[in-house]
């Protein structure tokens, strides 16, 4: 029979589930958060409201508590210029660049096979009805420059082709083989302004 698992062993293991949190750091947050109830408190009722609260946004798939996002609400955004984006972190990393005034669509990922991540995992289908109901002009494949980046940016503009519409994919400014995450605002900027025809 195993033991019970106290509270503060819990909290370690699931603090090291989160990534970029290793055991010291789940250590460190553990103990000051049983050190300070008050913001153990309103940490806990911060994550209770996003797991109640947060989804995908109905046009573009990235996160929001409402209908729809900050972004694919706002009339001054250009609708006619779509950026493709693995997920809402990528999002979030052309926001903070603040050169792309488009909208965004939001894939959940990237197609991986040996992962068992096929098309089917991805917001792909909705990407094509979203083209086709006009109105986008430019289609941005904005993936992350690897292999598994590279080859979801391929089968995405395969899938745009009878559209019709201009699809282009960032220029190379971006390091090959990392992560849209770890680009900076120039970067992001540079690669937006170099992009090409797909």
């Amino acid at each position: 029979m195993t033991e019970p698992v106290g509270v503060i062993e819990r909290l370690l293991e699931e603090l090291t589930k989160l990534p970029g949190i290793g055991p010291k750091s789940a250590e460190r947050i553990a103990h000051f958060l049983a050190g300070d109830r008050q913001h153990a408190v309103r940490l806990a009722d911060a994550l209770h409201s996003v797991a109640d609260s947060v989804r995908p946004c109905r046009e573009c798939f990235n996160l929001t508590d409402g209908e729809l996002c900050p972004v694919c609400s706002d009339p001054k955004r250009d609708a006619g210029l779509l950026c493709v984006v693995e997920t809402p972190r990528d999002v979030s990393s052309f926001e903070r660049a603040g050169t792309f005034r488009g909208l965004y669509h939001v894939l959940g990922g990237r197609l991986a096979p040996l992962e068992g991540l096929g098309p089917e995992r991805l917001t792909l289908t909705a990407l094509v009805q979203r083209v086709r109901k006009g109105g986008v002009r430019e289609v941005i494949l904005a993936t992350s420059p690897t292999l598994e980046g590279d080859g979801t940016a391929l089968f995405a503009s395969n899938l745009l082709a009878p559209t019709g519409v201009t699809v282009t994919r960032l220029a190379r400014g971006l390091p090959s083989g990392s992560s849209l995450e770890l680009a900076n605002a120039q970067m992001l900027a540079d690669a937006l302004e170099g992009r090409r025809t797909f």
